[in-house]
């Protein structure tokens, strides 16, 4: 089992405390790693490194930032097949997509390194004989809080934003796959970034995450991860006024007209649904199915369901591996049993694996349920697993007020060969990111987040970089 050490100031260090917590493989159960359980003064220690490295690191030219950018996107993809073994040890995914996902963290750095370069502020021609402009600068000191569904990318998507535009960085990973995090940080301390810009610690989310929302000295939070959690981050960052980017939680409807096009929506939403065993924000949380093809999508969803070879991470024939942890097994396991409980049915899944060597791992298998109405508990809450909720609608249902009727407002998607009234529908949908004949479709050039319990601001593309930048009006006089 490895021993770890938190990378505050360009130094590994341990939690002050001299306490540590246990990080486990998902697959089997077992302890794989010990890491320094970090307290307040660890995240006072990271803030003020961060805080003093600040003022050259945000005078640092654009170019040269953007090099460094640029040197780190390319030592991770060196170091991609280590990086994609810790998180499938860690956190369960399978080593192909792991590698994937990767790959795209590291290309999502290189479009920061180029796209920070073109960013402009704007002359505002007010008065005569007076220069008076808007100029982009970097918000401050940036504590970056990461989920554990996608651990590496999530904290290079967000590090890319905030870095690119002269900020400094402290990062809690989450407690469950810090892992990956500490070996990111092995990568840092080869490149030629300053000492101080990014600090990463570990920790419990209440107490560090806590720690550093309300920290006096940190100017933005960037966050991912559940409402919940949001909304506590948003209470600990009002003891001092901070800036919020907040990607949070999402129950995504896809609403399947009856001359769409079955198996392209199959094959896409059932990727998305059991990609990273159901653990992604973006993934299609409701079916709203005509009830003229309800049947044939039903049955189409379930022969997807039975192509998904869940098992060990580490078989190249595996497409599924556990979920994260025991904790969010049961929590999944809840949802299934509180769905049937409600009058939905299960036509595929619904259990976990009993024999051996699956039977110790966290393992949720795929699973499909229909006869799901409005206010069922799996129609309204954010299951963050394998489960497919699917519900008939007819020409008499407002499809679209159902589809709107939920606290989220992340993402959605309609399946039509009518484009117009696809796009119609998009209009009126209530959330920040929809797609025709399509779901969650994202790239580094595409901006990323939601409404309402859904999130603040948006990650990612040009408008992802000004999240991390404040207009400062300045303003000068021609005088003679």
């Amino acid at each position: 089992m490895q021993s770890c050490k938190m990378w505050i100031g360009g130094r590994w260090v341990d939690a002050e405390s001299g306490m540590s917590f246990t990080v486990r493989n998902p697959s089997t159960g077992q302890e794989i790693a010990r890491l320094p359980l970090g307290g307040v003064p660890d995240v006072d220690h990271a803030v003020k490194a961060a805080r003093a490295a600040f003022p050259a690191w945000s005078r640092t030219p654009q170019a040269e930032r953007s090099r460094i950018l640029n040197q780190i996107a390319a030592l991770v993809r060196e170091n991609v097949d280590e990086l994609a073994r810790v998180e499938s040890l860690e956190h369960g995914t399978p080593l192909e997509p792991a590698r994937k996902v990767i790959m795209f963290a590291s290309n999502a750095m290189d479009f920061a390194a180029g796209a920070s370069r073109s960013l402009r502020g704007e002359v505002i021609r007010a008065f005569p004989n007076t220069v008076t402009y808007l100029e982009r600068e970097p918000v401050g000191v940036c504590a970056l809080i990461t989920p554990w569904n996608l651990p590496l990318f999530m904290i290079m998507a967000k590090l890319s934003m905030a870095l690119a535009t002269g900020n400094t960085c402290v990062v809690k990973p989450p407690s469950i796959n810090s892992l990956i995090a500490i070996r990111f940080a092995e990568i840092l301390a080869k490149s030629d970034l300053p000492a101080g810009v990014v600090n990463i610690l570990t920790g419990p989310g209440g107490s560090v995450g806590d720690a550093l929302a309300s920290h006096p000295m940190v100017d933005l939070v960037g966050m991912t991860g559940s409402s919940e959690t949001g909304k506590a981050i948003i209470a600990s960052s009002a003891k001092s006024i901070k800036r919020l980017v907040l990607e949070l939680g999402g129950k995504n409807p896809a609403i399947i007209l009856p001359d769409a096009d079955l198996d392209r929506a199959v094959e896409i939403l059932g990727h998305h649904q059991f990609f990273n065993s159901g653990m992604t924000c973006g993934s299609p949380g409701r079916y709203y199915v005509h009830e003229a093809v309800h049947d044939r999508f039903v049955q189409k969803l379930v022969d997807y369901a039975r192509k998904v070879v869940v098992g060990d991470p580490a078989d190249p024939a595996t497409t599924m591996g556990p979920v994260v942890s025991a904790e969010h097994r049961d929590s999944v396991e809840a949802y299934i049993r509180s769905g049937v409980e409600q009058g939905a049915r299960i036509v595929y899944g619904g259990d976990r694996p009993n024999k051996a060597p699956l039977d110790q791992g966290y393992f949720v298998m795929p699973t499909v349920f229909t006869g799901v109405t409005q206010q069922m508990r799996i129609a309204r809450e954010e299951i963050f697993g394998p489960v497919c909720c699917v519900m008939k609608f007819n020409d008499g249902d407002d499809v679209v007020a159902l589809a709107n009727d939920n606290v989220y407002g992340l993402c959605g998607s309609v399946w039509t060969a009518n484009l117009a009234k696809g796009l119609r529908m998009g209009y009126e949908l209530r959330v920040g990111s929809f797609w025709v004949n399509q779901h969650n479709h994202l790239a580094p050039e595409i901006p990323w987040g939601g409404i309402r319990d859904s999130g603040i601001g948006k990650e990612a593309s040009i408008e992802g970089l000004k999240e991390f930048t404040q207009l400062k009006l300045m303003s000068y006089e021609l005088l003679g």
